[in-house]
């Protein structure tokens, strides 16, 4: 969720958005008769992270004695000449510690899309230390991602003055100001990186986790995939059905949907974490600071965000916190229930012309440092979805649906219609009107599902599930809160997943923790 052009899926678990971590990939080698599953991988310490990655330190060591190792896979630039040019694909992994039999290797991808395994995976390793005894935990920056060929569309300062655009226009003016900064930010995609923009689809991506699998000598993919992970997830099963080994599907992407559906279907549930952050603090004990009741707390919100549209007020400095940038930055806040807390503190502040706290949860959403250097993941989002998605909308057809929008999230709604023109200029035409996941003769597919998450609302697990084929997915329902299950900490999601992962325990089909 790094840009205006909309919230949908851009953001990785929320614990890991906002920690800096670990970094990027060494060299690797290639197989001298281009027979890249031959490959051996070289791998080394971790060098920190690049600034496309996120920045921060090299990632910390292991408990007991463990380290971080990265390494560079060779993939072809084009799947359809493989014996042709080819990319670099950054890794990394942690062995497994034991006790018990080592399964292999459980590749994982935290969503996006466009976010860096590679950073990810150390920020919340420790969520996954019961799967290292058995695991190998390995991650990967997806090609167009950190040092897998990035796309880079703009500089920091272009990318500051980005996201300082009003991204719900009111008049002529502003929307002719929106759609030239799209027109701008989409040109620079194409010039920077013109060679790696076609081939940046979630079916090339799939393709690389396969050759990846025969390179870390695994017979199976045994895979975790989070939010947008889940759909890449979907598409590697549709691929090579019978390559699957065990795989859990968190956060789960609907794959029957349009953009446009998407981008509702999120509207509705930012607005519902919004209702849930608004009935928790009311509910307490002590006073909630930002409202007397769960509507004054929204229709507070609101009003802040009315005055932002015509008056801006202090960010981090020199930047002022605009409408757009508040939107973003309780959008960011509701991404785990752990953030409420912040994004109380932060609407305080804001009410009192002090717009910090909300312009940090929004540089988090953007993948901004507080050096002011940018990850690439707005620049990745963008190329990844744009060159997955058949759909180019216009503005008649947004100014159409922007009621039904308003209807769905008085407080997002705009701001995720307008984010529909974000593919409109692009260079590269889009492959198809939706994922196509169906994969029957797959091994069991686990679909974790949260009733109570705004990014990934759960109806899109139970599409998953039939989406996957009978016989092949079981869905496991959280009534939880916040973007995903797993990495809550809940016990149930937890031991049913481990269950599965660690010792081939399928839970029964409808499952429910609390």
């Amino acid at each position: 969720m790094p840009s205006p052009r909309g919230l949908r899926l851009a953001a990785l678990t929320a614990a890991a958005v906002l920690l800096s971590a670990a970094a990027a990939g060494c060299g690797g080698g290639g197989s001298e008769d281009g027979d890249l599953t031959a490959q051996k991988l070289d791998w080394k310490d971790c060098p920190a992270p690049s600034a496309a990655e996120g920045g921060g330190p090299a990632p910390s060591p292991l408990p007991h004695g463990g380290k971080w190792e990265c390494a560079t896979m060779k993939a072809p630039l084009d799947w359809g000449k493989p014996k042709g040019d080819t990319i670099g694909i950054a890794l990394i992994r942690a062995r497994a510690s034991g006790p018990g039999a080592r399964i292999g290797s459980l590749v994982f991808n935290f969503g996006g899309p466009g976010g860096s395994g590679v950073s990810t995976l150390p920020a919340v390793g420790q969520d996954y230390e019961k799967l290292r005894t058995r695991y190998d935990l390995v991650s990967f920056d997806p090609r167009g991602v950190g040092r897998s060929a990035g796309v880079r569309c703009e500089s920091d300062a272009q990318l500051d003055q980005y996201f300082q655009q009003d991204a719900t226009p009111d008049d002529a003016a502003e929307r002719t100001a929106f759609l030239d900064n799209t027109k701008r930010f989409n040109a620079g995609c194409d010039e920077n990186a013109p060679r790696i923009l076609p081939h940046v689809r979630t079916t090339d991506a799939a393709r690389d986790m396969d050759l990846m699998r025969q390179v870390l000598g695994d017979p199976k993919l045994y895979y975790f995939g989070i939010s947008y992970g889940t759909e890449l997830g979907g598409v590697y099963a549709h691929l090579f059905p019978k390559h699957v080994g065990r795989a859990v599907l968190d956060a789960v992407v609907d794959p029957t949907q349009t953009p446009e559906q998407s981008s509702l279907g999120q509207a509705r549930g930012f607005q519902l974490a919004l209702d849930n952050f608004a009935r928790d603090c009311v509910s307490k004990s002590t006073k909630c600071p930002v409202g007397d009741s769960a509507q004054d707390v929204e229709n507070r919100i609101a009003a802040l965000l009315r005055n932002l549209d015509a008056k801006p007020i202090p960010g981090i400095f020199p930047r002022r916190l605009t409408q757009t940038a508040a939107t973003n930055g309780i959008a960011q806040a509701l991404y785990s229930k752990e953030l409420w807390g912040p994004l109380t503190e932060g609407l305080q502040q804001a009410y009192a012309g002090d717009g910090r706290i909300l312009m940090l949860l929004s540089d988090a959403m953007n993948g901004r440092s507080e050096n002011g250097e940018y990850s690439n993941i707005t620049s990745a989002n963008v190329a990844i979805n744009c060159a997955d998605d058949k759909q180019r909308y216009d503005v008649g057809q947004v100014e159409r649906k922007l009621p039904e929008f308003r209807a769905a999230s008085p407080l997002f709604g705009e701001f995720l219609a307008w984010g529909m023109l974000g593919c409109t200029d692009w260079a590269v035409p889009g492959a198809a009107e939706h994922p196509d996941v169906h994969a029957p003769g797959s091994a069991p597919i686990l679909v974790v599902g949260n009733t109570g998450d705004p990014a990934t609302p759960y109806a899109g697990a139970k599409k998953m599930v039939d989406a996957l084929g009978k016989g092949v997915a079981v869905e496991l329902t959280w009534k939880g809160q916040g973007h995903g299950a797993y990495g809550s900490g809940n016990p149930c999601v937890q031991n049913s997943v481990n269950g599965y992962l660690l010792d081939g325990k399928v839970p029964p089909a409808g499952s429910v923790c609390s």
